[in-house]
């Protein structure tokens, strides 16, 4: 008796804590073809954006976990380098984490971020694209790039990206993508 007591009291307890540690389950990802969920963030300087800024040229909007950590540092750094490349392929960048405005700054300071970094800090527009999740009860936004079309819809979806080569990526498949909308 005392036995099966125990073992309820330590399935109840694992009931309780687990959820905490466990990652969340993400909200479905917008698919190709959608149009883009809308949002309104503001960047590293305070100036708000919404989709409607970007509209008539493509976007790159990538959600990336967290400011100064190597990976994000990488792909941030690697998007900077690449950042005329895109313009030129008529392209904007823009990243979003969960980070406040002054992280934000301070990362965009310390690594010349020519490009908005839009901050997420109520994690609604991580949640509407699909991307949010948490570990050990830590919330943040998974690695995933969104290639969104000059009309506002969801061109190309990359998920678990490598930090370091989503911007070609990126930039093979805007090159492919341009000339196909463009004959159609």
């Amino acid at each position: 008796m005392r036995r099966n007591f125990l073992l309820f009291a330590l399935l109840l307890v694992v009931g309780l804590i687990a959820p905490a540690f466990a990652a969340d389950t993400p909200s479905a990802l917008p698919e190709v073809g959608q149009a883009a969920p809308d949002f309104r963030l503001q960047d590293q300087n305070g100036k708000w954006h919404t989709p409607a800024d970007f509209r008539g040229h493509w976007l790159v909007l990538y959600f990336y976990p967290k400011d100064f950590t190597p990976g994000c540092t990488t792909q941030v750094c690697t998007f900077r380098d690449d950042v005329a490349k895109l313009r030129q392929a008529g392209a904007m960048v823009v990243g979003v984490s969960l980070d406040d405005v002054k992280s934000h700054a301070d990362f965009a300071a310390k690594y010349h971020v020519p490009f908005p970094l839009l901050a997420d800090s109520d994690q609604k527009v991580a949640a509407a694209y699909g991307v949010l999740t948490s570990k050990m009860g830590m919330h943040y936004a998974k690695r995933t790039t969104f290639l969104i079309d000059p009309d506002g819809k969801v061109a190309k979806v990359y998920q678990d990206v490598d930090p370091e080569k989503n911007s070609a990526q990126v930039q093979s498949d805007l090159s492919t993508l341009s000339s196909s909308k463009g004959s159609s």
